[in-house]
């Protein structure tokens, strides 16, 4: 089993997620994060003065997986995140040891 977490701009949510249900991902948490990466901010003017937004709005999806849809996962998020343009984000994979469905106890990737 896998843990795949992206960052990516919040709104390509909407097209991950449905690419995401369209191969079989059953559950994803979705939380609203901010950051930096190679874009280091921005600036913004506001009332005439200038200021530095060091950390940008960011969505942070996270879906535990079996592991043979991995290869699958990354592609749909891949294709569906991008803009081509600075700070479309990343994904990161994590080895999953174990897993629980706290309702009916099961475990391993019966819980997923």
């Amino acid at each position: 089993m896998k843990l795949v977490t992206a960052i990516i701009k919040p709104f390509k949510l909407d097209e991950v997620r449905e690419a995401l249900s369209a191969i079989g991902v059953q559950g994803i948490t979705v939380t609203e994060v901010k950051g930096f990466g190679r874009q280091k901010g921005h600036t913004e003017l506001y009332r005439g003065a200038e200021y530095v937004v060091d950390f940008l709005p960011k969505v942070k999806l996270e879906a535990a997986i079996k592991t043979e849809l991995l290869e699958q996962v990354i592609e749909a998020i891949e294709k569906s995140a991008t803009t081509g343009k600075i700070g479309d984000g990343k994904i990161f994979v994590y080895d999953l040891e174990h897993v629980v469905r706290i309702r009916t106890g099961e475990t391993g990737s019966d819980a997923l």
